[in-house]
């Protein structure tokens, strides 16, 4: 019997360093605008590789919204079930794809549950592993496509805090998820669509009372499918 595929995906390839170096300079270009510059992407390679770059290297944190000209990130409570995510604050993220799923989704239109994560494994030599994600919302609004354009927001990482590593099954399980307890006010921001997003067919769609039910019954057991 062939062994069932892990829920969890893996990032794409990145490009070499032609692209880098090309994405480094439309980035500081882009930046010479002023504060919350639009930036202008015409590059050939794919956007979500120029952002998941540009978040990596440039000390930055990316926040994906669908409003377009949000000028300054006040803190706002959140209600999670981490305590690190359960705080008046301005969350973000270190890694651009997570970003981008929630820039991309219709949340105002269609109601939905999100079960998300992103994550790296710490290595022996103490290094970060390859990054590996896992996405679904509630299977309505999957069925009705609740996907539309969206904004990811670059902000300035000095008053961001990470969230601490995670133990899960023995390793050290980092979450690239940051918040600020002051307000932000982004550098630069750019417009990014469904078909940007490399994990949009591999979104999942789930029962949110089914979700609920197996949560609550084993915390530790994310994702919670079958």
């Amino acid at each position: 019997m062939p062994e069932q595929p892990s829920p969890f995906l893996t990032r794409p390839p990145m490009p070499g360093a032609e692209a880098l170096a090309a994405f480094e300079a439309l980035f500081g270009r882009s930046l010479a605008s002023g504060a919350n510059a639009l930036i202008d992407y015409d590059l050939p390679w794919p956007r979500w590789q120029f952002i998941s770059h540009i978040v990596e290297t440039q000390n930055l944190i990316a926040h994906g919204s669908q409003n377009g000209d949000i000028r300054e990130f006040e803190p706002r409570q959140s209600h999670d079930a981490h305590p690190f995510g359960n705080r008046q604050a301005v969350y973000g993220a270190s890694d651009g794809l997570w970003s981008m799923y929630y820039a991309i989704l219709d949340r105002a239109t269609h109601p939905m549950l999100l079960v998300n994560s992103a994550a790296r494994v710490e290595l022996e030599d103490g290094s970060l592993g390859d990054p590996y994600y896992f996405f679904s919302i509630s299977q309505p609004a999957l069925d009705a496509r609740a996907f539309r354009p969206g904004m990811l927001y670059l902000l300035p990482r000095d008053s961001f805090e990470p969230m601490p590593p995670l133990d899960i099954g023995g390793q050290r399980a980092h979450v690239p998820q940051w918040a600020s307890l002051v307000a932000v006010t982004p550098l630069a921001r750019i417009a990014v669509a469904p078909e940007d997003f490399p994990f949009l067919t591999d979104i999942r769609g789930h029962d949110d009372a089914f979700i609920l039910e197996r949560a609550k019954a084993d915390p530790g057991g994310f994702p919670w499918v079958d």
